[in-house]
């Protein structure tokens, strides 16, 4: 990989991951359309890593009230609005580590195309449209229920099956038709990534090993750094205006996106 490469794609990393636009998407576009080599596991590590570290860090408190109150509740202090959303939490992230381990295979030789993608990018586009238009919006984080965990953590597995879907994406569109205003729905699907992220960077890591592949630390580390900057900007970024702007923004992004692929496809 050269050095614009690098750059390029750990910025696109982090400043995909938790905007409802794919990062998926836009990390297998460059080789499908400007037929850039694939970036490699290492890197996928690499930039896994970068956007964990932002989410963590970002939601440091709030990690730790959870966690804090999760352990707790097997004790005297018993159940929480913190501990029972921690247990949301993991209801949500089951779908994608049982379904997304059973489909990887599948998902890696047939799922990555342009035209997967192109479809992905415009139809849940609308849909995420819907959502930010039609539904009521009127719960908070703390008023999701184990059913509504459940179905946002589904919806996360077709983001994980169909790449150009954006699991931020899907998620923030079922916790919006759900009833989560905004700032909840945002929230929820930023907490659940956390451990969905580590497990891909877990999986990447074996395959890192078990294959040997050379590693280029220079490109590893400034991926990461790179990663991890964009990433930590957008959540604050997105978190402070979607009051304000909505999901339209992103909607019709996706569709110029999406316009833009089948343009370049058929051409």
């Amino acid at each position: 990989m050269s050095i614009i490469e690098v750059i390029l794609l750990a910025l696109v990393q982090g400043l995909t991951e938790f905007l409802p636009i794919s990062s998926s998407a836009h990390l297998i576009l460059p080789s499908q359309v400007l037929g850039w080599v694939d970036q490699g596991t290492a890197f996928d590590v690499a930039v896994h890593v970068g956007t964990l570290l932002a989410v963590v860090i970002y939601f440091r408190k709030e990690v730790g009230d959870i966690l804090g109150a999760w352990f707790k509740s097997f004790g005297q202090q018993g159940k929480t609005d913190d501990s029972q959303l921690g247990w949301w939490i993991i209801i949500a992230t089951l779908p994608s580590l049982i379904i997304g381990y059973l489909v990887k295979d599948y998902v890696e030789v047939y799922s990555r195309n342009a035209w997967i993608i192109a479809t992905t990018t415009v139809v849940f586009g609308l849909l995420l449209w819907y959502a930010d238009a039609k539904a009521k919006q009127i719960k908070t984080i703390y008023q999701i229920n184990w059913l509504s965990a459940l179905l946002i953590g589904l919806s996360q597995v077709v983001a994980m099956v169909f790449p150009g879907t954006s699991r931020s994406g899907i998620t923030m569109t079922v916790g919006l038709l759900l009833g989560l205003n905004k700032q909840s729905a945002a929230r929820f699907s930023f907490l659940m990534s956390i451990p969905v992220i580590a497990a891909a960077g877990s999986y990447y890591i074996y395959k890192l090993v078990s294959t040997g592949e050379v590693i280029n630390w220079n490109a590893i580390l400034l991926g990461t750094a790179l990663s991890f900057i964009a990433a930590y900007a957008c959540i604050h970024f997105f978190l402070k205006v979607i009051e304000r702007m909505g999901m339209f923004p992103f909607v019709v992004y996706r569709l110029l996106l999406g316009a833009a692929l089948f343009t370049f496809l058929l051409w």
